[in-house]
């Protein structure tokens, strides 16, 4: 069930009614989120009924496990259990027919089929709830004894497809407030899902289907300069599917009284690759420093190599996170090697500030921007030798726009002037929508889905990050 569908939003209104008219006793409200959670897992294959309640139920125990152990050595033990159960889980139906097809292929043994091939891959599901070991293992918080709203928040339906990436001790607390949802929340839910509808439909799947696709599949049909423009419309499309989905999650969440971590902050203004991390899927980014940057070995050392190789390391599992392949992997290196080079070159200017004039800040964020721009090739890309054939083209020197619409160009120029805005230009927009009385924003809304049903012709695609 994806959540820019009819059925999606048919679902989380019966859930919206249903939570708020047992809200007032104490587990009401968990047991209304814990069916929806398994109900829309069950829409994608009925197995997540058995694989998600035992894991989670495991982690449960285990949380309260390390909550009363004391000995590092029992500790140890039980969080990583946890770390294997969860990356299992992940290995299990994510990684296996990779390595079985990688074996076979060294061996020269016919290919073996694996039986666990399910249609999501549990990532976000997994490194949400590894939020709760670790951060119990780590004292930073304290199990819960409510078995209820623990799983709650394990599987909360909005995030299970692509986040954000919530940490559990965050979830908890909030599933026994006691204050009503406001009007001015209600408006503000309404306006994120209506954004985020716009961004997936009339961005987002527009730009896909009128040039990046074809140009992906087919580079070698198409100009230097047509495949340019394809792996720009890329970027946006990216950019708008995912922060599309994000702002659609934030705001089913929030019908529920729930708060979730903002994702993104205009990554494309970002002036250095560190920055861009700061601003692009802002919780996997946290995830990474948070339980995998910090957890490795040398940190502490004098010997400064180990900061680069870490974060080269820490990158590259990000990207082979997203997906068994070598594209996925040098997209990995190729980020962990910019923010690599970033450190170095702090290091080696010391306490020098960078220059704060306009033209050196655009220049900072055009190369920011083009070197993320290369890495998006390799993610978007089929192969390595796909991409090859994208770059080839690029620096061909062979120029045509035969194949590039009108439309394409207006909403890829609409697209990145919205990306630039100001950002409180979308905070003032936010608040006079929030503000604004029921009929009128029932108007706006009313309006948004009949012009994504003339306009927004595409269908119901799946958001990119489905697949991770």
């Amino acid at each position: 069930m994806l959540l820019s569908t009819p059925a999606y939003f048919t679902f989380l209104v019966i859930i919206f009614f249903c939570y708020w008219l047992v809200k007032r006793f104490r587990f009401g409200g968990p047991a209304i989120v814990i069916f929806a959670n398994y109900f829309f897992y069950a829409r994608w294959d009925l197995i997540y009924l058995a694989l998600i309640p035992a894991a989670s139920t495991c982690d449960f125990f285990i949380g309260r496990a390390l909550d009363r152990e004391q000995g590092t050595g029992r500790r140890r033990l039980l969080v990583s259990l946890s770390i294997l159960l969860n990356i299992g889980l992940i290995a299990s139906v994510k990684y296996m027919p990779f390595l079985l097809e990688t074996y076979a292929h060294f061996a020269s043994t016919p290919a073996k089929t694996w039986p666990w091939i399910l249609p999501l891959g549990l990532s976000f599901y997994a490194f949400q709830s590894l939020t709760y070991t670790i951060d119990i293992y780590r004292r930073d918080a304290k199990a819960t004894s409510n078995y209820l709203a623990y799983l709650a928040s394990t599987s909360f339906f909005p995030t299970t497809l692509a986040g954000p990436i919530t940490r559990i001790s965050t979830l908890l607390p909030q599933w026994f407030k006691s204050e009503p949802l406001n009007a001015k929340d209600g408006g503000k839910a309404f306006f994120l899902i209506g954004l985020g509808l716009i961004k997936k439909f009339l961005i987002a799947d527009y730009l896909a289907e009128n040039l990046v696709n074809r140009v992906f599949d087919l580079p070698k049909l198409y100009s230097g300069t047509e495949v340019l423009m394809g792996v720009y419309g890329y970027a946006f499309q990216l950019y708008y599917d995912f922060s599309g989905y994000t702002d659609i999650a934030i705001g089913s969440a929030l019908l529920l009284g729930i708060k979730l971590p903002p994702n993104f902050n205009r990554p494309y203004a970002a002036r250095n690759i560190a920055d861009f991390w700061r601003r692009w899927h802002i919780s996997f980014s946290n995830w990474l420093r948070d339980y995998l940057y910090f957890s490795l070995p040398g940190l502490r050392s004098r010997w400064k190599i180990f900061t680069y190789a870490n974060l080269i390391l820490t990158m590259t599992i990000g990207g082979l996170w997203h997906g068994a392949s070598w594209t996925f992997a040098i997209w990995g290196v190729w980020h962990g090697a910019g923010l690599a080079a970033h450190r170095w070159w702090q290091v080696f200017r010391g306490d020098a500030k960078p220059s704060e004039r306009p033209a050196a800040k655009f220049f900072r964020a055009f190369v920011t921007f083009h070197f993320v721009l290369i890495g998006w090739i390799f993610f978007r890309a089929s192969n390595v030798a796909g991409a090859g054939d994208i770059l080839g083209q690029i620096f061909s020197g062979t120029i045509a726009f035969g194949n590039v619409a009108p439309g394409f160009l207006l909403v890829l120029m609409v697209a990145a002037c919205a990306h630039y805005l100001p950002k409180h230009w979308y905070e003032r927009g936010l608040q006079l929508y929030s503000d604004s009385p029921y009929y009128v924003q029932a108007a706006a809304m009313a309006v948004l889905v009949v012009t994504i049903q003339y306009v927004g012709a595409t269908g119901s695609v799946p958001f990119i990050y489905n697949r991770f």
